[in-house]
C-alpha cells in the first residue's frame, strides 16, 4: 500500500521502525516486496511458446544503436553510405532474441524482407545503420528494448560492367574497392585482340559521363598505379578491339 501511494523505500523503513516493527523485520519485507515485483514483470513470449524476461532498456535511437557496446552493426568492409538493394543478402541479428534473428535473408525485388516476427519491412534505399533503426522501432513494439544489426554478407544489387576485347563480356555483382584490374580478371582477361593501352572506364558523374583512361601493360608493371582506381556502381569498363 504505501508503495502504492509512492512512498519510498527509505520513508517506509522509517515510518515502520516508529511504528514499533523491528528494523530487520522491516528491511527483509522490502526485499520480499521487491522481489515479487520482479517476479510480476511482464514477459515475452517467443514464437516457439518460451518464456525469457528481457531487460527494460532506454528507447532506440541512432545513436544508442552506434555507442552501446552492442555487437557490431555495419558491415565493415562496405562505405557506411552504402545503400541496400534488392538482391542484397542480409544477415538480421536481435540482441538477445535468436529467435527473432535471420542468419540470411534476400532483399526482395519489391525492396522488402521478411522477419519471424514482422510480416515485411522496406529496405531498398536505406543503409544499413537507418535499417537497423527503423527494424528496431518495428521489433520494438513486441520486444522490448530490440536492438538489431544489419550486416550486408553479399552484394548483388549493384553491378559493373565489362564490354569489348575481354574473354566474358557483361555484368559483374560489384564488389567495395574492387579495382578495374580485378574486375578485368575475374571477367577472364584479355583477348589477343585487346587494345591493352587504350582501355578506360566510362562512369557518370553530376549527369554527365567521364572517361578515366587505364593503360593495362603500364599497370601491371608497377607504373601507373594510380590508373587502376576502385571501380563504382554502374561503372562500364570499356576494352577496345
Amino acid at each position: 500500500m504505501a508503495r502504492t501511494a509512492g512512498q519510498s523505500d527509505e520513508q517506509i523503513r522509517r515510518n515502520a521502525v516508529a511504528a514499533g516493527w523491528g528494523e530487520t523485520a522491516v528491511t527483509e519485507a522490502i526485499r520480499t516486496a521487491m522481489k515479487s515485483k520482479a517476479a510480476l514483470m511482464p514477459r515475452i513470449v517467443s514464437p516457439a511458446g518460451t518464456q525469457s524476461a528481457t531487460p527494460e532498456l532506454p528507447a532506440i535511437s541512432e545513436a544508442a544503436i552506434g555507442n552501446s557496446g552492442k555487437p557490431s552493426h555495419v558491415s565493415r568492409s562496405l562505405p557506411e553510405d552504402y545503400q541496400i538493394g534488392a538482391g542484397d543478402v542480409l544477415q538480421i541479428n536481435v540482441w538477445r532474441e535468436p529467435e527473432a534473428s535471420v542468419p540470411s535473408t534476400v532483399v526482395r525485388p519489391d525492396g522488402k524482407i521478411s522477419l519471424p516476427l514482422i510480416s515485411d519491412a522496406a529496405v531498398a534505399g536505406l543503409t544499413p545503420k537507418q535499417a537497423e533503426v527503423m527494424l528496431s522501432q518495428e521489433l520494438g513494439r513486441l520486444i522490448t528494448g530490440a536492438y538489431v544489426t544489419v550486416v550486408v554478407t553479399a552484394i548483388n544489387s549493384k553491378k559493373v560492367y565489362l564490354v569489348g576485347a575481354v574473354k566474358t563480356e557483361g555484368s559483374l555483382a560489384y564488389t567495395y574497392r574492387m579495382s578495374v584490374l580485378q574486375a578485368i580478371s575475374e571477367s577472364g582477361g584479355l583477348t589477343d585482340y585487346a587494345k591493352r593501352k587504350k582501355i578506360y572506364v566510362l562512369r557518370t558523374q553530376d549527369g554527365r559521363q567521364v572517361r578515366l583512361p587505364f593503360n593495362f601493360d603500364a599497370v601491371i608493371k608497377g607504373q601507373r598505379a594510380e590508373m587502376n582506381i576502385a571501380l563504382l556502381p554502374g561503372d562500364t569498363v570499356v576494352i577496345p578491339y
